[in-house]
Order: C-alpha cells, then structure tokens, then sequence
C-alpha cells in the first residue's frame, strides 16, 4: 500500500489524479490537503510516501502586479511544504511544473523543444515555476526523491482551458482555414497514468509527458464539428489571413503555430498514454464544458 497526499485540494488534476489512484484501492490510499491559509500543516505528513503537489496560479492574466503572488504560491509555497514532507519523513516529492518554463514563440514560427532546449520563460508565471524546480532540487536526497513534470496542456472533462473554448469555435463557424500544425497535449487519464506509474516506480528526475500524437487545430476542429453534427468548411483560401492576422492578434499562433515536444522526450519504461487523441476527444462534452 502507497499512502499519497494531493497538496491542492479540488484542483482539476489533483482531483483527476486522485479518482485515477482511487480505482486500485489496494495499491493506494490517497489524501487531499488544502494549501489555502496554512490548512496542509495540520496534515499529519509522517503518514505518507509521496506528496503530489498541483497547488498553483494557472490560467491567470500575468499582470506585472501579480508578480509578487505568483512567487509566494508558485515557487515559495511549493518549497515550503517539500522541506516540511522531507522533515517528516516522505520518501518522494512530485511536483507539477508546466511547458511554460521555456520560451514560447509569439509568432507564427512556433517553437519545438528538444533534449537540449533550455528553459527560458517568458515571464514570471514560467519564471516561478522555474525558480520553484530549482529550489526543489537542492533538498533531493536518496531518501527524498524529486520528480518535476513539465506537461504541456493539459486537457479533459472538467476542464476550462483553450480546449473548450476552440471547440465551441467549431460547432459555430460555418469556415476555417486548413492551417495544418502540431501541437504537444496531454490528456488527464494520460496523465493520471504516467503519475501512477512514476509512483510506483519511485522515480526520480525531470518528466515530459503528452500523447503519443501530436494534436493538430485543423484536425481537433473538424472532429468535434462532426460529434456535434455540425457542417464546416475547412479550405486553404483563408490561410492568408491567418498568416496576415498573426502578425496583429496574439491568439493566431497560439492557435495555428507549431508549439511541441520531440516524442522521443516522452517515452519511458512504461506505457502511460493509454487514450487516444481521437478517442479523448470523443469524450469531450463541448457544451457542458463552456458552461
């Protein structure tokens, strides 16, 4: 039996995680804590084995006066309570970081990541992350295992992200352009999966998970459009205007621009990217999720 904390109660991966681990009760025993005013320290951590912390700002406009938050939670905070579960004796410390801490490209070049890309984020959000592995490093000890895993985004039911919001797109515009791309996802039972897996294995190091296919907006577009039974034309005579209009509305290449991790980068000893793209997707209750 593996007896895991979730620091960041009522989260969309902590909760997804936790139902995931739940499934095989005989293997896990699984707690949640919230981060919120000091709640986690009544925790009694000399019960646990692993700690999984997914308490963060996320989805947040990175407003320059935020800066001083995003630290305190980002970075500080994850600190705080890695040095408090290594104090009281938990063996391995998962820590959820994000893409975001290397450079995204505003434009229509996109970026690819690869073994030797090194990070570089864009701003303070990416920055507390990154600041956060680094503190989280120096307390790594052969008794207290760090793992940080660095998904790109992350998608499924529950979920308010990018993803919805695209396939509400798709089920009301009757065009969109055939402006082909790849892009690196992760779907949460994916995910679930792969932290379950790393538990069990009492893995150690830097993680890059996603599915094993790259997305692609063309393709996500005229797949939910179907589900919905809704007729669109996908053609190749308004990819000039995509091209135009990167250069003056920032959400052109955040949609249409390659943005992935070399697959090679996700693969481990262990089979963790059990859904299919095609098969997530099906899943999705685009209505219900942009309500």
């Amino acid at each position: 039996m593996i007896r895991v904390l979730i620091t960041g109660a009522n989260s969309f991966v902590g909760v997804s995680v936790e139902r995931w681990l739940k499934k095989t009760p005989e293997d896990f025993q699984v707690d949640t804590v919230d981060t919120m005013n000091g709640a986690w320290k009544v925790a009694d951590f000399t019960k646990y084995d692993v700690v999984f912390h997914v308490a963060g700002i996320a989805h947040v406009d990175p407003k320059l006066e935020m800066a001083p938050l995003y630290y305190k939670v980002n970075r500080d905070l994850a600190i705080e309570i890695a040095r408090y579960a290594k104090e009281h004796g938990v063996n391995q410390f998962i820590y959820m970081s994000s893409r975001i801490v290397y450079h995204a490209s505003k434009d229509m070049k996109g970026n690819v990541t690869t073994e030797d890309t090194k990070p570089n984020p864009n701003d303070f959000y990416g920055d507390s992350k990154l600041q956060a592995e680094n503190g989280l490093r120096e307390l790594q000890s052969p008794l207290f295992r760090i793992c940080i895993l660095r998904p790109p985004m992350i998608y499924g039911p529950g979920n308010k992200g990018n993803l919805p919001r695209l396939g509400w797109l798709a089920t009301k515009i009757p065009i969109f352009p055939a402006w082909h791309n790849k892009r690196s996802m992760l779907y949460v039972d994916n995910l679930a999966e792969f932290v379950k897996q790393i538990i069990i294995s009492h893995a150690i190091g830097t993680f890059y998970p996603q599915n094993a296919e790259y997305s692609d907006t063309v393709e996500i577009v005229k797949q939910i459009a179907k589900e919905h039974g809704h007729k669109i034309w996908i053609s190749r005579l308004f990819n000039p205007f995509v091209w135009l209009g990167s250069f003056f509305i920032p959400a052109i290449p955040k949609m249409f621009a390659d943005s992935y991790y070399v697959q090679e980068m996700s693969k481990y000893d262990f089979d963790y990217q059990i859904v299919s793209f095609e098969e997530s997707i099906k899943g999705l209750d685009i209505r219900k999720e942009m309500k």
